[in-house]
């Protein structure tokens, strides 16, 4: 009988036990915890929220820990596979209002809102949830940095993509890429890209600002800043750009030999004009041209230059 309650103690003290160290829980400085009940006798829901940097917190027996990033973070989409985030290479092709698809590469930086009503709220909507990683995983967004991106991936980027085709599809190609005016004809000088591009990213950001938050059900996001780095154009579109340029520098080089053959025929049309006129003066540059250390200069005989020999 003693053995018999010894074991049944034992499986109610091991469960106990475990679920005592499990429930005492702490955040690094750049992260913050949502807990939610998790208990045989609980509910499911949210607990307590955790602020970043917290010494051990006791969550309950059982509980769940969704540990989100608190710091800010950047969303990078780029061709260049060293800057790239978890998503990998990408860029977001848009075309512009003359039709030339643009390879568009920029970063949005942003933070989670730590607002603890907030973070709640994000939790419920998608903390319950999983999302399509790159490798096919179903990964929730508390689910280190592979899950964060998942969820950003198909929860945020399409909200980005818009943005950007909306302002982006409203403008020339040669307002952001200053080549393209070389495929325009000769009518359409270079433009400076800069104050477009300036222009972009404000009217991007403060698209973001508004779509986000109706896009998600909530702030979710705070500090949305998109810096827009490159604009690249298609690969055959930019060997007709190369080809022109080429071209254009090849005309400018014969253009610059013309200017010198003409430059160098007047100036020695200039100077006969002035041998003509001081016939001595032609002689002073002919001793002038001499090389050094002549013995014998005797004009008009075949041997009117000796140099002696070394």
């Amino acid at each position: 009988m003693r053995i018999a309650l010894a074991i049944v103690a034992a499986l109610i003290a091991v469960p106990l036990l475990i679920g005592s160290v499990r429930g005492l829980e702490s955040t690094g400085g750049g992260e913050v915890a949502v807990v939610r009940d998790g208990g045989p006798l609980d509910d499911n829901k949210v607990r307590q929220v955790i602020d970043p940097g917290s010494g051990l917190t006791w969550t309950g027996l059982w509980s769940a820990t969704h540990l989100y990033p608190a710091q800010q973070r950047f969303y990078t989409i780029t061709a260049d596979g060293k800057r790239a985030t978890t998503l990998g290479v990408d860029v977001v092709t848009v075309p512009s209002s003359d039709g030339v698809n643009l390879g568009i590469e920029g970063t949005l930086y942003f933070t989670l809102n730590r607002d603890h009503e907030t973070l709640k709220k994000f939790d419920d909507k998608y903390g319950t949830r999983t999302f399509r990683a790159q490798d096919d995983r179903s990964l929730y967004p508390w689910d280190g940095d592979d899950g964060w991106s998942a969820f950003f991936g198909q929860a945020v980027r399409p909200v980005i993509d818009n943005s950007l085709r909306a302002q982006i599809g409203a403008m020339r190609c040669a307002e952001l890429v200053p080549s393209c005016s070389l495929l325009a004809g000769p009518g359409l000088k270079p433009q400076d890209s800069n104050a477009s591009i300036a222009r972009v990213q404000d009217a991007v950001n403060a698209s973001l600002a508004r779509d986000l938050p109706a896009t998600l059900g909530g702030d979710f996001l705070t500090g949305l800043r998109f810096t827009l780095v490159k604009v690249t154009l298609p690969p055959e579109v930019q060997k007709a750009v190369d080809g022109s340029l080429a071209a254009s520098a090849a005309v400018s080089e014969a253009q610059a030999r013309v200017a010198q053959a003409r430059a160098e025929a007047e100036a020695n049309k200039a100077r006969q004009d002035g041998y003509d006129k001081c016939p001595a003066c032609a002689e002073i540059e002919k001793l002038k041209s001499l090389p050094q250390g002549i013995t014998v200069y005797a004009p008009g005989n075949p041997q009117s230059v000796v140099v002696p020999s070394r």
